[in-house]
């Protein structure tokens, strides 16, 4: 009996510091969301964030982009060619570039590159008292500090997505035309009249805003949280990649099931 009650007692215990953890994190995010706008006054706070998070990303993304667009042709000739229709392999590469690789993909490699560098960012200027400095000054760090690289994250998310399936697209030309042989003329033709500008292109923007939103999101929250201490701020990185990976994977499910069903 004392052995089940103990169990109780540890499960209640998770169960109201998980309740406690998402309160917090909602009341930051509606923090962010309603003082966050005040980082416009200041544009210039933005637009070094979008060149310190998006310009450093582009290498890493465009580089992964060229590469699945060599995988994806290949493939898609390997497999295509089997039921004679290697023809299309143009339209295979450029909707699986669009609604998903490149949204999926480049919010994964945002979150290893720009995510952990801002969890790293935040936790060492909490661990510096550089926050709490601010708060003495009566300055509000959410909105001097979070909300120019949250917005920036959000922004820079779609335009490195894009980037990713427009390289990707590149690639999967150059080795299926190219290298292969397939007709160029078929190969965009096939993109052109099967690929749909809202239902395809405008659906993987709108996934690659949403997933700018958790990555950043998530990223700022556990530097924000972070302990003060260099173990502290080590162990933020790594839920930052490990959290922001799996929601961006279960959100990509649920948005998926809702648009193209």
């Amino acid at each position: 009996m004392t052995a089940l009650l103990d169990r109780l007692d540890l499960l209640g215990a998770r169960v109201i510091g998980l309740l406690a953890m998402l309160g917090e994190g909602a009341m930051l995010f509606f923090r962010l969301l309603t003082r966050g706008l005040g980082a416009f006054a200041r544009p210039r706070l933005v637009i070094d964030q979008i060149h310190f998070i998006g310009n450093y990303s582009l290498v890493i993304i465009a580089v992964s982009g060229l590469f699945i667009g060599f995988v994806l042709g290949f493939q898609g000739d390997y497999i295509l060619s089997r039921y004679g229709t290697e023809q299309s392999v143009g339209l295979l590469v450029a909707l699986a570039l669009l609604r998903e690789l490149g949204p999926v993909v480049s919010a994964l490699l945002f979150a290893g590159r720009a995510g952990t560098s801002l969890t790293a960012e935040i936790g060492l200027m909490k661990a510096g008292e550089q926050l709490a400095a601010m708060e003495m000054m009566a300055v509000d760090p959410v909105q001097r500090v979070l909300a120019p690289r949250f917005w920036a994250g959000v922004i820079a998310m779609p335009v490195l997505a894009s980037v990713f399936s427009a390289v990707g697209i590149l690639g999967g030309w150059l080795i299926s035309v190219k290298l292969i042989g397939i007709d160029a003329g078929a190969f965009w033709g096939q993109m052109e009249s099967g690929v749909d500008i809202f239902t395809d292109i405008g659906n993987g923007l709108l996934k690659s805003v949403v997933f700018g939103f958790i990555v950043t999101f998530i990223a700022l929250r556990e530097g924000f949280i972070a302990a003060p201490t260099p173990e502290g701020v080590s162990r933020a990185t790594t839920r930052t990649v490990v959290i922001a990976s799996l929601l961006v994977l279960g959100v990509d499910f649920v948005m998926t099931a809702l648009m193209f069903r």
